[in-house]
Protein backbone atom coordinates (compact mmCIF):
# COMPACT_ATOMS: atom_id res chain seq x y z
CA UNK A 1 0.00 0.00 0.00
CA UNK A 2 2.57 2.39 1.01
CA UNK A 3 4.32 2.07 -2.78
CA UNK A 4 1.24 3.47 -4.36
CA UNK A 5 1.34 6.14 -1.92
CA UNK A 6 5.29 6.98 -2.86
CA UNK A 7 3.68 6.91 -6.83
CA UNK A 8 0.80 9.44 -6.28
CA UNK A 9 3.37 11.64 -4.32
CA UNK A 10 6.07 11.39 -7.31
CA UNK A 11 3.54 12.20 -9.48
CA UNK A 12 2.51 15.27 -7.73
CA UNK A 13 6.29 16.23 -7.81
CA UNK A 14 6.91 15.91 -10.90
CA UNK A 15 3.75 17.96 -11.82
CA UNK A 16 4.85 20.84 -9.46
CA UNK A 17 8.37 20.94 -10.84
CA UNK A 18 6.95 21.23 -14.31
CA UNK A 19 4.95 23.42 -13.13
CA UNK A 20 7.59 25.70 -11.17
CA UNK A 21 10.16 25.59 -14.46
CA UNK A 22 7.25 26.78 -16.87
CA UNK A 23 6.52 29.52 -14.49
CA UNK A 24 10.25 30.45 -14.44
CA UNK A 25 10.68 30.45 -17.91
CA UNK A 26 7.68 30.27 -19.64
CA UNK A 27 8.90 31.13 -23.20
CA UNK A 28 11.76 28.88 -23.22
CA UNK A 29 10.47 25.95 -21.09
CA UNK A 30 7.03 25.33 -23.68
CA UNK A 31 8.91 26.47 -27.05
CA UNK A 32 12.48 25.17 -26.48
CA UNK A 33 11.28 21.74 -25.36
CA UNK A 34 9.12 18.96 -26.29
CA UNK A 35 9.39 17.12 -23.33
CA UNK A 36 6.49 19.50 -21.17
CA UNK A 37 3.51 18.11 -22.96
CA UNK A 38 4.75 14.26 -21.98
CA UNK A 39 6.18 14.79 -18.46
CA UNK A 40 3.04 16.23 -17.70
CA UNK A 41 0.87 13.55 -19.42
CA UNK A 42 3.15 10.84 -17.62
CA UNK A 43 2.68 12.42 -14.37
CA UNK A 44 -0.57 12.71 -14.45
CA UNK A 45 -1.43 9.45 -15.84
CA UNK A 46 0.69 7.96 -13.15
CA UNK A 47 -1.05 9.74 -10.44
CA UNK A 48 -4.37 8.89 -11.83
CA UNK A 49 -3.27 4.87 -11.98
CA UNK A 50 -1.51 5.11 -8.58
CA UNK A 51 -5.25 6.42 -6.76
CA UNK A 52 -7.21 4.00 -8.79
CA UNK A 53 -5.25 1.22 -7.36
CA UNK A 54 -4.65 2.55 -4.17
CA UNK A 55 -8.50 2.86 -4.37
CA UNK A 56 -9.01 -0.75 -5.32
CA UNK A 57 -6.21 -1.77 -2.78
CA UNK A 58 -7.59 0.11 0.39
CA UNK A 59 -11.42 -1.37 -0.77
CA UNK A 60 -9.80 -5.20 -0.66
CA UNK A 61 -7.83 -4.65 2.52
CA UNK A 62 -10.77 -2.95 4.16
CA UNK A 63 -13.16 -5.99 3.32
CA UNK A 64 -10.63 -8.80 4.88
CA UNK A 65 -10.74 -6.71 7.73
CA UNK A 66 -12.17 -8.28 10.65
CA UNK A 67 -15.64 -6.68 11.52
CA UNK A 68 -15.55 -3.97 14.15
CA UNK A 69 -17.56 -3.75 17.45
CA UNK A 70 -20.05 -1.08 16.99
CA UNK A 71 -19.61 -0.21 20.55
CA UNK A 72 -16.21 0.88 20.18
CA UNK A 73 -17.40 4.00 18.19
CA UNK A 74 -15.49 3.53 15.28
CA UNK A 75 -16.76 4.57 12.16
CA UNK A 76 -17.60 2.15 9.37
CA UNK A 77 -16.38 2.45 6.07
CA UNK A 78 -20.22 3.01 4.72
CA UNK A 79 -20.64 6.15 7.29
CA UNK A 80 -17.34 7.24 6.26
CA UNK A 81 -18.64 7.18 2.79
CA UNK A 82 -21.95 8.69 3.64
CA UNK A 83 -20.25 11.37 5.26
CA UNK A 84 -17.79 12.12 2.23
CA UNK A 85 -21.41 12.03 0.27
CA UNK A 86 -22.77 14.73 2.68
CA UNK A 87 -20.07 17.36 2.18
CA UNK A 88 -19.90 16.72 -1.60
CA UNK A 89 -22.49 19.47 -2.26
CA UNK A 90 -21.31 22.15 0.15
CA UNK A 91 -18.09 21.93 -1.77
CA UNK A 92 -19.33 21.88 -5.77
CA UNK A 93 -21.99 24.59 -4.74
CA UNK A 94 -19.26 26.63 -2.83
CA UNK A 95 -17.00 26.24 -6.03
CA UNK A 96 -20.20 27.36 -8.57
CA UNK A 97 -20.40 30.40 -6.06
CA UNK A 98 -16.73 31.53 -6.35
CA UNK A 99 -17.09 31.25 -10.47
CA UNK A 100 -20.00 32.80 -10.57
CA UNK A 101 -19.46 35.69 -8.30
CA UNK A 102 -15.91 36.82 -9.85
CA UNK A 103 -17.83 38.03 -13.13
CA UNK A 104 -20.51 39.75 -11.80
CA UNK A 105 -18.24 41.20 -8.84
CA UNK A 106 -15.92 42.53 -11.02
CA UNK A 107 -19.20 43.72 -13.95
CA UNK A 108 -20.61 45.56 -10.94
CA UNK A 109 -17.59 47.29 -9.82
CA UNK A 110 -17.07 48.62 -13.76
CA UNK A 111 -20.82 49.60 -13.64
CA UNK A 112 -20.69 51.26 -10.62
CA UNK A 113 -18.14 53.56 -11.84
CA UNK A 114 -20.15 54.98 -13.95
CA UNK A 115 -23.76 54.99 -12.45
CA UNK A 116 -23.34 54.72 -8.52
CA UNK A 117 -27.29 54.68 -7.97
CA UNK A 118 -27.65 51.20 -8.93
CA UNK A 119 -25.56 49.58 -5.99
CA UNK A 120 -28.79 48.12 -4.65
CA UNK A 121 -29.05 46.18 -8.12
CA UNK A 122 -25.55 44.85 -8.04
CA UNK A 123 -26.41 43.75 -4.65
CA UNK A 124 -29.09 41.84 -5.64
CA UNK A 125 -27.17 40.06 -8.50
CA UNK A 126 -24.61 39.58 -6.19
CA UNK A 127 -26.89 37.80 -3.70
CA UNK A 128 -28.07 35.47 -5.97
CA UNK A 129 -24.73 34.28 -6.78
CA UNK A 130 -24.23 33.65 -2.99
CA UNK A 131 -27.03 31.67 -2.70
CA UNK A 132 -25.80 29.11 -4.51
CA UNK A 133 -23.32 28.11 -1.88
CA UNK A 134 -26.46 28.55 0.60
CA UNK A 135 -28.45 25.91 -1.43
CA UNK A 136 -25.65 23.28 -1.37
CA UNK A 137 -25.74 23.56 2.47
CA UNK A 138 -28.81 23.51 2.83
CA UNK A 139 -28.81 19.92 0.95
CA UNK A 140 -25.93 18.90 3.01
CA UNK A 141 -28.01 19.58 6.08
CA UNK A 142 -30.42 17.71 4.81
CA UNK A 143 -28.55 14.94 3.62
CA UNK A 144 -26.68 15.05 6.99
CA UNK A 145 -30.35 14.42 8.68
CA UNK A 146 -30.97 10.93 7.10
CA UNK A 147 -27.23 9.40 8.01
Amino acid sequence: MYWLITLMTLGIIGLIVTGVMIELHPTKAISGKRWFKTAIGSNLFLFVGAQALLVFFGIQEVAAAPAVVAATGDISMGMGLGIIGVGIPTAFSTVAAGIAVGPIGAASLAVLAEKPEIFGRTLIYLGLAEGIAIYGLVMSILLLDKL
